[in-house]
């Protein structure tokens, strides 16, 4: 951040009073710009026996991938409304929204991801434009090597383990970056 978005005047970093964080503040007005973590919001559209909904990404970062559709929730939006709309764009399906299942805190990329359990209401979906292929998976076809993002592959996971004991609860992950051997 260079400007000001309140009056224009250039920013610098420093920590306000009574803050433990540098900020940015504005060098004319004072205003301090509060940077926040970015939710990700999405779903686990289930059908029938444990059958889940997967998309495989046109769109970069990770095109070509899998993952469950979900996407930056919008101001102004619930997260609930969030899932529903992301389910639509990216899998043109029509889902009913249950509990909140797992949370993922990805700290190091300001990100925190939410995902829903979600009844598909009928058969049909196809991709969107965020989405090359739309396919139920069962468990043992979903492809692992495939998945697209790590709070998915986390979610996925602790679901079908909890979809085996018939107790779905809530899952909260911390990510930590991956760490490449130099």
């Amino acid at each position: 951040m260079k400007y000001c978005s309140e009056c224009g005047e250039p920013v610098e970093l420093r920590m306000p009073p009574d803050d433990n964080r540098s900020r940015y503040v504005c060098t004319a007005c004072s205003t301090i710009h509060y940077q926040n973590p970015k939710l990700v919001i999405g779903a686990i559209p289930e059908w029938g026996n444990g059958h889940i909904l997967l998309c495989r990404r046109s769109i970069e970062p990770r095109q070509g991938l899998w993952t469950l559709p979900a996407g930056f929730m919008e101001n102004g939006e619930t997260t609930t409304e969030a899932a529903l709309r992301e389910t639509l764009e990216e899998a043109n399906a029509r889902v009913a929204i249950g509990d909140l299942y797992s949370m993922c805190n990805l700290p190091y990329i300001n990100q925190v991801h939410l995902f829903f359990r979600a009844r598909l209401l009928d058969l049909d979906f196809s991709p969107g434009t965020e989405s090359l292929e739309v396919e139920l998976f069962e468990e043992q076809d979903i492809p692992w090597d495939k998945i697209a993002f790590r709070p998915v592959y986390f979610t996925l996971q602790h679901y079908f383990a909890d979809r085996k004991t018939g107790d779905f609860q809530f899952r909260i992950g911390n990510l930590e970056p991956i760490v490449h051997p130099s």
